[in-house]
């Protein structure tokens, strides 16, 4: 067990890391905040997807609630059923916590999240684990233990070719900045209290200046200000990428996710254009940017 430096206060996970399964060793050393498990029901599963902890079956499909459906009371009968087929409960299933269990009909017992009746949806097609497509239904949503925070009013979502991306307010695509030392310890190296010189070298060649024009930071008005951890208004230095001290005169207050500014890219024009996304080592994963997406449809599901 270890515990990091980047981490300043309780409930912090800045040391943390994630890869794709797919990816092999590109993106570095995985390093995951130690937790319980989260306490589901035997037949669930939690699946950490862009959007948030996303609530699944045991066999990984996606778990969905209904507008129409009254707190703890189904309306999905008939035809409804053959399209959203009900969790169901086995008999010697209780309430417990947030979990509940509600009759369908004589017999036929369905889970509840919330106050909320579960469903699958029988069309999503085969193979789409952890599918977010059921949310595309009108009044029907993928059900989380815990959503991904949005920043503010500065950032909007936008349209892209696999999914949504975070954009600011005039909807260019966001991107977080990812670096792992090249040692046997592959140790972070995206945060501003650490070396700039990796960033500089994949975005500038070596030039602050030149990084600000390509990968310029995601400015933060002056009233800006969030409500959630993962998002907050840090200032930085622009001479060296670093983070500015308090007083400094000349330093810009820039958006941070995780403790780690946030870019936006030259080249993409309008909105929902992804050009900076996997600019750099390994797709971008080693050292280099990635969008922040929303919603990624391209992989469906999470490693």
């Amino acid at each position: 067990m270890y515990t990091s430096l980047l981490d300043k206060k309780a409930g912090d996970v800045n040391g943390g890391t994630r890869r794709r399964a797919n990816r092999g060793n590109a993106s570095g050393a995985l390093r995951e905040p130690v937790g319980p498990p989260p306490l589901v029901p035997p037949g669930f599963i939690v699946i950490q997807v862009a959007t948030g902890r996303l609530l699944a079956t045991a066999d990984r499909q996606s778990v969905y609630s209904w507008d129409r459906d009254a707190p703890n009371k189904s309306s999905c009968f008939d035809r409804c059923a053959d399209e959203w087929t009900p969790v169901t409960a086995p008999e010697f299933a209780e309430a417990q916590g947030e979990w509940g269990v509600i009759q369908r009909s004589p017999g036929v017992r369905q889970w509840t999240f919330r106050g909320k009746p579960l469903y699958t949806y029988a069309l999503s097609p085969e193979g789409r684990n952890a599918s977010l497509q059921g949310s595309d239904v009108p009044g029907w949503h993928n059900v989380y233990t815990q959503a991904t925070p949005f920043p503010s009013r500065d950032f909007t979502l936008q349209d892209a070719p696999s999914g949504q991306v975070l954009a600011d307010r005039n909807g260019k695509t966001v991107y977080a900045y990812n670096c792992n030392d090249d040692a046997w310890d592959q140790q972070s190296c995206n945060h501003p209290d650490l070396t700039q010189a990796y960033r500089l070298a994949i975005c500038g060649a070596g030039s602050q200046e030149k990084c600000m024009q390509m990968f310029p930071y995601v400015l933060a008005s002056r009233d800006a200000k969030s409500d959630n951890a993962a998002w907050h208004v840090m200032t930085i230095d622009p001479k060296t990428g670093r983070r500015a001290s308090a007083e400094q005169a000349n330093a810009l207050r820039v958006w941070a996710w995780r403790d780690r500014p946030v870019y936006t890219f030259y080249l993409d024009k309008e909105p929902g254009d992804i050009n900076g996304d996997s600019w750099g080592e390994f797709q971008g994963q080693r050292n280099g940017f990635k969008a922040i997406w929303f919603r990624d449809d391209y992989f469906n599901n999470a490693s």
